[in-house]
């Protein structure tokens, strides 16, 4: 059967990995108080497809949705509402465990055909064996690049980026340090891709495979970040049940059979697939931001409501401004889809990349204002409510639920509304986002330096120099 149930997830990443977390090898990352958070957000994948409500949008041809090779701008759109809807499920916060792992499955087809040779039949069996097993992927592309004025082949630290460091019989050997994996710790496969452009005296950096997460010499070094061991809902109702991790990832001689090398030296196409990779995972990204912005149309809504201003004339400007902000990243996002080419002669549907980097670019550029504006309606409250444990208290609780009550006459909904806003906008979750915001799924320079490209410059110039010659 294609499809995992949660529980064979979970059971499948009791495998004997090498996970660290804050100094401390990890025996179980199932069990343990704070990666365990991580592993059931991540189970969200799994849940929509047993459930009734959402199997139609999760699951295609008998396989996760994640896995339909996108032939169409309606398959794009189909795998647009499904990220969406499991990125609302999760509270905001993206689950990832298949879309980042068949956005590199995608681009790897693309690179594959470009390569020929072996490539793309490992390609496409790596891919059916992800594909039949369900299983769960990572992508570590992002190298820690030491000095980034330097060429990876210039770096004294040559365990910067990761590099091959012997080719066998059997297979290669790869040396170096990624960071920035996501879902690293509780994904059953890992993928790795270059991250940027390369030279050829560059060639050994030029390297994409795939390795089980239990693999020797793979080490998982988990961020702290977000490691809250309290789960308290009513101060964290997001981050006491939705967890996402990152991790540096050091491979220390990692042995990797050919079947799973996807490029080996071919300096010329890191670049192009490294790319092709981002402009994939793009479009995953905004897709999966439209949950949080509606986050902050309704948290600044309600909190306008509960604080009894929302009648104002400069409150309905920045819920209007909140509202456009939102509905033109639905509006690029599916655009996007709908002005897709066709790779060939893979057939695969690539998202506009025009659209795509212009809706992650007004997302991130536009985000800290959002925070600003839901900061603003909703009050200093965010940070100074007392504790749930004050509300209940049986001396001052009932004087402080009516304290505070507001324009709705309930203290407690009041706070509750104040708290999530705490967590999406002030917090570690908060900050986390904001960071995110600029840096994930690529630079704002990157995503600058793509439109430029990718804009029809020369149509708009045509365009002025015709209507300024005269007598025309």
């Amino acid at each position: 059967m294609p499809l995992r149930t949660p529980d064979a997830y979970i059971a499948s990443l009791r495998d004997g990995r090498c996970v660290y977390y804050r100094g401390q090898r990890v025996v179980d990352v199932v069990s343990d108080e704070i990666l365990g958070i991580a592993v059931r957000h991540a189970a969200i994948d799994y849940e929509m497809a047993e459930d009734p409500k959402y199997r139609d949008l999760a699951v295609a041809d008998g396989y996760s949705r994640y896995f339909h090779v996108p032939r169409t701008a309606d398959d794009l759109l189909a795998r647009s509402r499904l990220i969406e809807q499991a990125t609302r499920l999760g509270r905001t916060l993206v689950v990832l465990i298949k879309e980042i792992g068949t956005d590199a499955l995608f681009s790897l087809m693309v690179s594959a055909q470009r390569l020929g040779g072996p490539y793309p039949e490992r390609v496409r069996r790596f891919y059916e064996q992800c594909r039949d097993g369900d299983l769960a992927m990572a992508v570590a592309q992002t190298d820690v690049k030491g000095d980034r004025s330097l060429a990876p082949s210039a770096q004294p630290n040559k365990d910067a980026y990761l590099r091959i460091v012997e080719r066998r019989a059997d297979g290669i050997v790869v040396r170096g340090t990624k960071c920035h994996t996501s879902v690293s710790v509780n994904a059953n496969e890992l993928i790795v891709l270059p991250t940027r452009q390369l030279s050829e005296a560059d060639a050994d950096y030029a390297v994409a495979f795939a390795v089980p997460m239990n693999t020797p010499g793979l080490i998982l070094v988990a961020s702290p970040y977000l490691g809250r061991s309290d789960h308290d809902q009513f101060e964290h109702p997001i981050t006491s049940r939705h967890k996402m991790v990152e991790t540096t990832t050091v491979f220390r001689d990692v042995f990797v059979p050919w079947e799973r090398v996807f490029q080996c030296g071919e300096w010329q196409e890191a670049g192009p697939l490294a790319r092709g990779f981002v402009e994939f995972h793009r479009f995953t990204a905004i897709s999966y931001k439209l949950p949080l912005v509606d986050a902050l149309v309704g948290s600044a809504i309600a909190m306008a409501r509960l604080n009894g201003i929302a009648g104002a004339s400069h409150v309905r400007e920045k819920i209007a401004w909140l509202i456009t902000y939102a509905e033109t990243l639905r509006a690029l996002t599916q655009h996007a889809a709908e002005k897709c080419q066709i790779v060939d002669p893979v057939g695969i549907a690539v998202p506009d990349t025009l659209l795509v980097n212009i809706a992650k670019l007004r997302f991130a550029e536009d985000f800290h204002t959002a925070l600003m504006h839901v900061q603003d309606l909703a009050g200093g409250l965010t940070v100074t409510a007392p504790a749930q444990e004050d509300f209940s208290d049986p001396d001052y609780g009932d004087f402080l639920q009516r304290a505070y009550a507001g324009a709705n006459g309930e203290g407690l909904a009041r706070i509750r509304m104040a708290k999530l806003v705490s967590e999406l906008t002030t917090g570690e979750f908060g900050g986390y986002q904001a960071v995110l915001a600029i840096h994930a799924e690529g630079s704002l320079e990157a995503e600058r330096l793509t439109i430029l490209r990718e804009y029809d410059a020369r149509s708009a110039s045509e365009l002025v120099e015709w209507m300024a010659r005269p007598g025309d």
